[in-house]
């Protein structure tokens, strides 16, 4: 069995800010270092901030040229760090939080394990 692995866990949570709904995970990724991490947040938001309010573009491209710096470096040092825009009700939130990836059996053999073969999945509610 292989060794743990030092990564990141990265999710993105929205959040409506008129309390109607309950905050929702719209993604998480794994990351295998402290650039990749912080690349999929850069990737988004470049993405999304021509769809973004004015203050919220302005918020994303601050966090692109200068707090993306900041947030490297405090990953390097093994600290989670929280990246935020927020577009008229909805806030968006990207998280990055140092992690020890563990091996999982079988992950990348030909065939599954035979516990596999006995499972059954539960019907849908």
């Amino acid at each position: 069995m292989k060794t743990p692995q030092r990564g990141y866990w990265c999710e993105c949570w929205t959040e409506d800010l008129t309390g109607e709904w309950p905050p929702a995970l719209l993604a998480s990724f794994d990351a295998y270092s402290a650039p990749q991490a912080d690349r999929w947040v850069a990737v988004v938001l470049r993405t999304i901030s021509p769809a973004l309010d004015a203050d919220a573009s302005d918020a994303a491209w601050e966090w692109l040229y200068e707090g993306r710096i900041e947030t490297r470096r405090a990953l390097l040092r093994a600290e989670p760090c929280t990246v935020s825009v927020t577009h008229a009700r909805t806030r968006v939130t990207w998280t990055i939080r140092p992690v020890l990836f563990l091996p999982l059996a079988y992950r990348q053999g030909v065939e599954l394990p035979k516990c596999a073969h006995v499972f059954k999945p539960h019907g849908t509610y």
